[in-house]
């Protein structure tokens, strides 16, 4: 059974917040849901 979990990056800047996309994607079996800017140069990864 696969169990499903929802995970949250916050950065601060576009930059990092690829990074950090680039090796959660790269490292684990997850899938990119999206990503959102919040204000103040901090955007939020979801995953």
């Amino acid at each position: 059974m696969q169990q499903e979990a929802l995970g949250m990056v916050e950065t601060k800047g576009l930059t990092a917040a690829i990074e950090a996309a680039d090796a959660m994607v790269k490292s684990a079996n997850v899938m990119l849901v999206g990503y959102e800017k919040i204000g103040s140069g901090l955007v939020t990864v979801i995953v």
